[in-house]
């Protein structure tokens, strides 16, 4: 029974541990205004046939805060990997000097600011919905055991300050992203 009790508990801890880093994965690809070889982490690029991350095809760098070169292996996937920007979608407009490919990035607008913090909180409460999900789970889990009613109140308990935990570590994540969006 004691390793049942554990069991939910760990697995409950861990589903809202995944639900936090994912949002961290997630606000990496919101800009800040400052340029960071994150934002084109996304970006695919058609590699002889196959779709292909950037990373995997040519060197990311940031020479600057407004600028992101890209460096591809072979000069042949500089079409590639510009069409494969603007497939991303990110806003972007690259250039190739022959070499490389350049982005400047754009200083933010405060519309594009308030806009790009209106992102972060979505996913951030999309973060909160997932760990109280975690905890609807593991609150039925504890409702299945065969233990006293004493001990599924002390493991409910548990799991709301398991819960509260979390949620005000996504709480945490989102204020300083919001600060770091609407720093100009």
């Amino acid at each position: 029974m004691e390793e049942e009790i554990k069991f939910i508990l760990d697995s409950t801890r861990e589903a809202m541990k995944n639900a936090i880093q994912h949002l961290e994965k997630k606000l990496v690809n919101i800009r800040a205004g400052k340029a960071s070889p994150s934002m084109v982490g996304g970006v695919m690029v058609d590699y002889y046939g196959s779709p292909t991350p950037l990373n995997q095809v040519a060197n990311v760098s940031t020479p600057d805060g407004m600028t992101i070169t890209i460096q591809p292996w072979e000069k042949s996937l500089i079409p590639e990997i510009e069409k494969g920007i603007h497939h991303a979608n990110l806003g972007f407009n690259p250039m190739n000097n022959g070499e490389s490919v350049i982005i400047n990035v754009p200083p933010l607008t405060e519309e594009r600011r308030k806009e790009l913090a209106k992102q972060a909180k979505h996913e951030a409460e999309e973060s909160k919905i997932g760990v109280r999900n975690d905890r609807k789970h593991a609150n039925n889990e504890i409702k299945e055991l065969d233990v006293s009613e004493d001990m599924k109140k002390n493991m409910e308990i548990d799991v709301q300050e398991l819960t509260d935990y979390h949620i005000a570590k996504i709480d945490e994540i989102l204020a300083h992203k919001e600060k770091e969006i609407m720093t100009v």
